[in-house]
Formats: C-alpha cells, structure tokens, sequence
C-alpha cells in the first residue's frame, strides 16, 4: 500500500556562498540550490534535515 501523503518542506537559499566552507557549499548543491532566492521542495526526510541543520545559516525553510 503506497501513500500519497509524503510531507515536503520547500528551502531557499537566501546569503550567497562566498566566503563559506567548501563542504557547506557541497551541502547547499546537494540540496539542489544553485544561486541566492533559488527555491526547492525536497521530501522531509533525516538527510535532507541534517543538510539543512549543517547550512542554517545560508537557507531558509518555508514549510
């Protein structure tokens, strides 16, 4: 029985790169953003919460 109800939660990437760590900037591309106010709906999830927890300071969560 598959469901439907998968929950989502929607990052923007909100301060440009410059200056952070290299891995941060891994972390922001493997979240699929790009450039500053790129917006994504990724699936809520544990490695997609710790992305976000390790790069709070570069993204915001519009849930």
């Amino acid at each position: 029985m598959a469901t439907d109800n998968h929950k989502t939660v929607r990052v923007r990437l909100v301060k440009g790169l410059r200056g952070c760590q290299e891995r941060h900037r891994k972390s922001v591309q493997a979240l699929g953003l790009r450039k500053t106010n790129d917006v994504r709906e990724l699936k809520d999830s544990p490695s997609v919460r710790g992305l976000i927890n390790q790069v709070g300071y570069l993204v915001r969560v519009e849930e």
